[in-house]
This record gives structure tokens, C-alpha cells and sequence, in this order.
């Protein structure tokens, strides 16, 4: 599967990170005058790659990357592949490990799937679901977020999240939802096959969504505002996941 709009990766870290990996690229775009050695390692590995280098002004680069920090730099790429849910259980067992899976319900912000991508990959996560409609895809701004993660993470994206919940279910899969009423997210135990569901910013979980998770996870709050960022939220979670996966 793939996005139907053409993409661009920006930014020295992510540019490069594309260029290590197997990712399709059509074209490199340099700032004219820029130096440096992340620059000077950016077309080294295009020249490699037998890519095309072109230098270009700064307003080309700013419209390419609609005006995001694109720090002289700009990969034309192709869409970007989306995984199956058999490639994200393929990946667990290359590793030899039980699967450990996010499925994000309706997020909105490419921020925050970045963020939550390049946590993800830290933290050893096998695959990432999310849904087809009413949600951000992989797209630049989620990539550089990710800071070159999303060369690493497989993302599967999905016609019914309700659908596949109940597919993973079937596969030996335990779902944990978050929700304020719930198990202290501390005292969660991410040892065998999990999935975690992440809620929409505004709206969390789904209702039907909700009833196919085997229990809720909460955090605890003793501050003034009882919320936390998506990817904070998921932060935290996954990390204490890790944790009783691979304890001290």
C-alpha cells in the first residue's frame, strides 16, 4: 500500500537516515552555498546511491517543505509503503520476541506520530496500526519528527481498527487500552504478545474500540491539568512496557 501524494523527507538527520536505508529516492536538493559536513555526507551518500544532486534556492526548498525547517535540505521520495499486519508479526519474530504493537486510534497531529514512531523504535515496539480514515499517515512532517525512525518502525494502516483488534485478539494478542479509570499503568505487565491502544487527542478511544481492549491503563495525575500529550501519554507507556519486558 502506499500514499497516493508524492513526499519529501527534509531535514540533515532524517535526509541521511533515508539515504543508509532501502528507501526509494528520486532526487536530492541541496541549498545553494550551504557547507557542512552533515551536507558534504548527504551527497556523498547520494553519489553513491547514483542519485541525482541538484542545488537549488532557499525559496524552493521552503515550498517543497511548506515552510518547515528543512535545514538547506530535501529528499524527493516515493510515497511511502505501508506494512500488513503479517509483516508487523514477520518483524517480532526476526527479533525472536513476543510482538509488542501500537495501534493508534484517530491521531491527528503528525507531531505526535512522529514523536511516537522514533519513541517506538527506541524502545524495541514491532509495528505500529492505524487507521485509514480520519487520521495523519506517514507524510514529511511525520518522518522528520521521527528523525529517520520511520525507516525502522513498520506501519500498518488499516480499513477497521475494531476489525483488527479482534484479528489480533485471535492471534494470542492482549490489547491494553488507556483510559482515566483503569490499573495504574505502573503495575502493567507487557511480558507475551501485547498491543497498546493510544487514544485520539481530544476524543481517546473509540467506544467499540474500547470494549475490545482486556484492560485499561491509567496515569496517574497530581498536577493542576489532568492530561498529558498523546506522545507524552504514549511515551510512558511504551517505556514501561519495555521495562517489564526487560527488567534490571
Amino acid at each position: 500500500m502506499k500514499n497516493d501524494n508524492s513526499e519529501f523527507i527534509i531535514g540533515r538527520h532524517p535526509a541521511i537516515m533515508a539515504l543508509k536505508s532501502d528507501q526509494e529516492i528520486n532526487k536530492v536538493f541541496i541549498q545553494s552555498g550551504l557547507k557542512s559536513d552533515a551536507i558534504s555526507q548527504i551527497i556523498k551518500l547520494a553519489k553513491e546511491k547514483r542519485l541525482v544532486v541538484s542545488n537549488v534556492p532557499k525559496t524552493k526548498l521552503d515550498q517543497m517543505s511548506d515552510h518547515q525547517n528543512h535545514q538547506g535540505v530535501a529528499l524527493a521520495v516515493a510515497a511511502y509503503h505501508y506494512a500488513t499486519i503479517d509483516d508487523l508479526f514477520d518483524n517480532a519474530a526476526k527479533h525472536g520476541e513476543d510482538p509488542f504493537f501500537l495501534i493508534l486510534d484517530e491521531l491527528e497531529d503528525p507531531h505526535n506520530l512522529g514523536s511516537i514512531i522514533r519513541t517506538a523504535d527506541a524502545a524495541g515496539v514491532h509495528g505500529i496500526i492505524i487507521p485509514r480514515r480520519r487520521a495523519v499517515g506517514l507524510t514529511s512532517v511525520v518522518a522528520k519528527t521521527s528523525t529517520g525512525a520511520i525507516e525502522h518502525v513498520p506501519v500498518a494502516r488499516v480499513t477497521n481498527l475494531v476489525q483488527t483488534a479482534k484479528e489480533l485478539k485471535d492471534r494470542g494478542v492482549w490489547l491494553f487500552g488507556t483510559d482515566m479509570k483503569g490499573t495504574d499503568y505502573r503495575r502493567w505487565n507487557a511480558k507475551g504478545a501485547v498491543a497498546l491502544v493510544i487514544g485520539n487527542e481530544g476524543k481517546g478511544i473509540s467506544s467499540l474500540l474500547k470494549k475490545n481492549c482486556d484492560e485499561m491503563l491509567t496515569i496517574p495525575m497530581v498536577g493542576h491539568v489532568q492530561s498529558l500529550n498523546a506522545s507524552v501519554a504514549a511515551s510512558l507507556l511504551i517505556y514501561q512496557g519495555f521495562n517489564s519486558r526487560h527488567p534490571l
